[in-house]
């Protein structure tokens, strides 16, 4: 298959790509732009990882630091994220050991924004967080 395609009409490469794999004619799939792309799925699904870690965190710290500002929203936004997560490691049971490799700055990251829209200094928040990532993804657990 002619590689130009990949530039020119992404979804049609997709097409064809899978065709030709379904018809097992190895010999004419874009091997460079396929391997790119298997690559680039592999990272989207850690950035989802550490995204929606990033937002439960920064609500759970919200939550446990202004407790006179609670709001469903926050509620909602870690329950949907808990759950957007669930899926994630249900679907890639191996990404279990990524999001422990990147909890702690996943919470660095939360803590900074946390400043940011809480108008708390930095100091209020500990630099080592004070959940654990089975709490942060428990959907039971809320800090009081």
């Amino acid at each position: 298959m002619n590689s130009t395609l990949y530039q020119k009409d992404y979804y049609l490469w997709l097409e064809e790509t899978a065709k030709l794999l379904h018809d097992r004619l190895l010999h004419e799939v874009d091997i460079p732009n396929l391997i790119e792309e298997i690559e680039s799925i592999g990272r989207s699904e850690k950035h989802a990882i550490q995204s929606n870690l990033i937002i439960i965190i920064l609500h759970l710290l919200k939550y446990k630091y202004q407790p006179e500002k609670r709001t469903g929203s926050w509620l909602g936004s870690i329950g949907e994220h808990r759950d957007r997560i669930d899926i994630s490691l249900a679907d890639s049971p191996s990404l279990k050991t990524y999001i422990q490799e990147v909890f702690a700055n996943c919470y660095n990251k939360a803590r900074k924004r946390a400043s940011l829209e809480t108008e708390l200094s930095i100091d209020t928040f500990p630099l080592d967080s004070p959940f654990t990532l089975e709490e942060t993804l428990n959907s039971d657990f809320l800090p009081e």
